[in-house]
């Protein structure tokens, strides 16, 4: 599955390459089409956030957080003090993702966690030119799949059915594998009916709406391990200065708290697990009835509510025992926009090539050097122009002189009619009719 989708894009971007060029006329080379990795695509969200906040302005406000860094490749140097930049959370369907600059030398529990941190932390310069260090930042950035909402909730699923039927294997039963004998699941909101389809065969499920259970359950789906300065996985993730970082959560982070439960925005953990308990407790009856009259957010749906009680304690977990901000955080804000627009990593994505502009200082000529089909093009392309314009020019010249040579005929004809009548003694008469 992974080498066919890495054919079809490579097939795309080839299409690119080839149709590009044909036909559109701007500037081209094949460095501009690329397929971005997800650390590329963390790095550039960051931006994108951090420039729409204005996080990358200098200040004397002395009420601006302000953060202390020591600039990476200039260790001797004095620490300096800037603007605090934000860190973002990203859980969609299928992958979550973290993004947060750390300001500090980092330090390694062992050289292979240094070897993994390589791939892991991005070095770069947002500065005017790249001879400033004041705008180095070291980001730190980690993509896991897998552990997106929808995906966690099929893998918690995949769990389910396989341990239910080893177990109804070994002890005899039937649990869950008829309607009147389902599995009671606490990650359900309570008397929520589903049903899990695998192998031909269907297990039914039955929600019992317990919160702090289902938190229980899923935690060994984070994949924590006892090495220190990790999170998921056991993947490498550097220390998070709480008491001084923000963080803003996106796609399920916000969904999870505002779509069913209203409370998007400043996030706190005990408001949160509160209103997620009554939630899950809830019949279903009445959260249908509630959804019915238009209580919740209106994109929310059917499959909102039935899974957002799993959803909760999902993303609960991940934030808290997966990446280990503390209970107590009190600086992490859930959004879909940030100042009524919906930041992209397109918009750092920008920002972060254009960072060197303007244009002279870009090598126009080694571009063109080694991009010898662009020069041929340009070439063929100019010297076409050139003709064309050659030959309007010609064409109204000649026009021109054909008009001329017109007037000076009808001149010439009206001069010998006026001279015939004079010689003939009768005054002159208009001739009428154009010549």
């Amino acid at each position: 599955m992974k080498n066919k989708a890495l054919a079809e894009s490579k097939a795309i971007l080839e299409d690119l390459l080839t149709d590009i060029p044909v036909h559109f006329d701007f500037l081209f080379s094949d460095s501009h089409a690329e397929v971005i990795s997800g650390k590329q695509e963390g790095v550039y969200a960051w931006i994108g956030i951090n420039f729409v906040l204005g996080r990358f302005e200098h200040t004397d406000d002395e009420d601006e957080a302000i953060v202390e860094v020591h600039v990476p490749g200039s260790e001797n140097k004095e620490a300096i003090f800037r603007k605090r930049t934000v860190g973002i959370l990203d859980m969609g369907g299928v992958s979550t993702q973290i993004a947060y600059e750390v300001p500090k030398t980092v330090s390694f529990a062992s050289s292979q966690q240094e070897e993994v941190a390589k791939n892991l932390l991005a070095e770069f310069n947002l500065g005017c030119d790249a001879h400033q260090t004041e705008h180095v930042y070291r980001v730190y950035v980690a993509t896991f799949l897998g552990f997106g909402g929808n995906a966690a909730r099929q893998r918690y699923e995949d769990n389910l059915f396989t341990s239910t039927v080893l177990k109804n294997r070994l002890l005899g039963k039937e649990t869950g594998m008829t309607s009147d004998a389902p599995y009671l699941d606490p990650c359900l909101p309570l008397d929520a009916q589903d049903e899990i389809h695998q192998n031909g065969q269907t297990m039914y499920l039955r929600g019992t709406g317990d919160f702090n259970l289902c938190r229980e359950i899923i935690q060994p789906f984070m994949n924590k391990t006892n090495e220190t300065q990790t999170s998921l996985n056991g993947v490498y993730q550097p220390a998070v200065h709480f008491q001084n970082s923000e963080f803003y959560g996106f796609s399920e982070f916000y969904y999870c708290t505002e779509d069913v439960l209203r409370m998007g925005g400043d996030y706190n953990a005990a408001k949160f697990t509160k209103a997620a308990k009554d939630y899950c407790a809830t019949k279903w009856s009445v959260l249908r009835e509630r959804f019915d009259r238009g209580l919740y957010a209106s994109h929310a749906d059917l499959h909102r509510l039935k899974y957002q009680c799993f959803k909760s304690a999902w993303m609960y977990e991940v934030f808290h025992s997966g990446f280990s901000f503390p209970v107590s955080y009190n600086s992490l804000k859930t959004a879909l926009q940030v100042y009524d627009k919906e930041v992209q990593w397109t918009l750092g994505a920008i920002l972060y090539r254009t960072r060197f502009l303007p244009l002279r200082d870009i090598q126009q000529e080694n571009f063109r050097g080694s991009h010898s089909h662009w020069r041929s093009f340009s070439f063929v392309y100019n010297h076409y122009l050139f003709f064309v314009c050659f030959l309007i020019v010609l064409l109204s010249i000649l026009l021109y002189l054909l008009r001329l040579r017109r007037i000076h005929r009808r001149m010439l004809r009206n001069s010998s009619s006026t001279s015939l009548w004079i010689e003939e003694g009768l005054p002159p008469q208009k001739i009428s009719g154009a010549l």
